[in-house]
């Protein structure tokens, strides 16, 4: 079981004594389950959740962005709870999630819609956001499948997340569904989004090179009942390119986590 130490720096998520059943208390997800996640200033916190299927991963995420409660336990994002905190977290999905009957500007730019920000204002930060995500020149197309790709759309669904500035953004398998190239690419992207934004992010993922690529600290969930067992701090340079993917300290991670994993698996039959 991973143990989670407070220091003296600010926690940002925080879950106490999580428990999630279903069937009424026949299917146990979760059970007593705890974690913890400091804020870093002028950093930020890039947290990779492993683990296999049906462990509970996008559940932990739901919690975080209010979308669930759990059965018990507590949820807490700045010590308060999550619907009192006052914490904005954006959320990214697997699954495509852009409206297509609006364009790609628009997409961007719905948040600060919802919030009443003049047109003018919104529509310039969502012309920014769109350059910093490599979507110049794909404003006025509607955003769907196969007018833009599989790439593209998620490159609008987190220029859309980051738009509105969140102090966390949490990432369910958001390349999974991608090409081995355009995933490449987008882990690119992020790492640059996350240097520029400094948000604590919280990515699920199946794909360990991925995790140590990205990751500050990995932390992998066994199953039956869902809970976090081992933790890999990712001793990495902060910022990450080609060079340190091909370093032998990177395939030790890699190496590592695969053990672990592995031995995760052989726990959770």
């Amino acid at each position: 079981m991973v143990t989670f130490k407070d220091t003296a720096l600010p926690n940002i998520i925080e879950f106490r004594n999580l428990s999630q059943t279903y069937d009424g208390g026949k299917s146990m997800i979760l059970k007593d389950l705890n974690f913890l996640v400091e804020d870093k200033p002028g950093q930020g916190q890039f947290v990779v959740i492993l683990g296999a299927s049906g462990c509970g991963k996008s559940t932990l995420l739901r919690y975080i962005a209010g979308l669930q409660k759990p059965t018990s336990g507590e949820v807490l994002l700045r010590d308060k709870p999550v619907e009192q905190s006052g914490v904005r977290a954006g959320m990214v999905f697997q699954q495509y999630s852009s409206l297509p009957w609006r364009t790609v500007l628009e997409n961007v730019e719905l948040g600060l819609d919802y919030k009443g920000v003049e047109e003018k204002e919104r529509r310039l930060k969502a012309q920014e956001m769109l350059e910093l995500v490599g979507l110049a020149g794909h404003e006025h197309k509607y955003a769907v499948y196969p007018t833009l790709s599989g790439g593209q759309l998620q490159r609008v669904a987190i220029a859309r997340s980051l738009i509105a500035n969140p102090e966390i953004l949490l990432m369910d398998e958001p390349f999974g569904a991608l090409d081995i190239n355009t995933r490449l690419q987008m882990q690119d992207m992020l790492e640059e989004v996350w240097l520029k934004f400094q948000p604590t992010i919280v990515f699920v993922t199946h794909d360990i090179e991925e995790a140590v690529y990205l990751g500050d600290d990995i932390y992998i969930m066994a199953a039956n009942p869902g809970r976090f067992v081992h933790h890999v701090t990712v001793d990495l340079p902060f910022n990450r390119n080609l060079e340190v993917k091909h370093s032998v300290h990177f395939n030790e991670l890699v190496r590592q986590v695969e053990d672990k994993m592995i031995e995760v698996s052989a726990m959770s039959k």
